[in-house]
């Protein structure tokens, strides 16, 4: 087996097994609603159910097309990146990671919505508790992180490209 596709199986089941298990502590030491200071005016655990996406996206559209959308969704995303992984050169650890990152944040979420029709976030930002951003969990900030470096990954290749042709009509 190529080198990328066993780095993609390590940081996908890496990003799994850290996001299940503090998903099931949650889901199994909280209340619904119940939360915990971690940093006051700024971090708390707080257990939240979403139904939707990130941000809670989708979460009011009938519950059906929901389903149907959100199983769907991750096999299909899974298949993209494997296929997107062909292409990447096995020494291209920046982006291996990052689809990997992609990978795991997909299937911990897909995992929540097997077992519960909903995903379990925890992971609670907030200013004195007026500004607050909306909860997430372990998969979504992989899922997040992910996107963040393919996205460098595309402009550090485009300011290269940039660059050399820019060399190139000097010449």
């Amino acid at each position: 087996m190529k080198k990328k596709y066993i780095l993609l199986l390590l940081i996908s089941c890496l990003v799994i097994v850290l996001d299940q298990v503090t998903k099931i502590y949650i889901h199994t030491k909280f209340q619904l609603g119940e939360s915990i200071v971690i940093v006051k005016n700024f971090f708390n655990f707080t257990y939240v159910r979403n139904y939707g996406a990130a941000f809670g996206f989708l979460a009011d559209s009938h519950p059906t097309f929901r389903e149907i959308f959100f199983l769907s969704m991750p096999p299909i995303a899974i298949v993209i990146i494997l296929m997107i992984l062909r292409t990447v050169k096995d020494n291209d650890f920046l982006q291996i990671s990052a689809l990997s990152l992609i990978c795991g944040g997909a299937l911990g979420n897909y995992i929540d919505r097997i077992n519960y029709r909903y995903v379990i976030d925890f992971l609670d930002f907030h200013l004195y508790n007026k500004y607050s951003y909306p909860a997430f969990n372990i998969a979504d900030s992989a899922i997040v992180g992910g996107v963040g470096i393919l996205i460098l990954v595309m402009l550090l290749e485009k300011k290269k490209e940039a660059a050399k042709t820019i060399n190139h009509s000097q010449a």
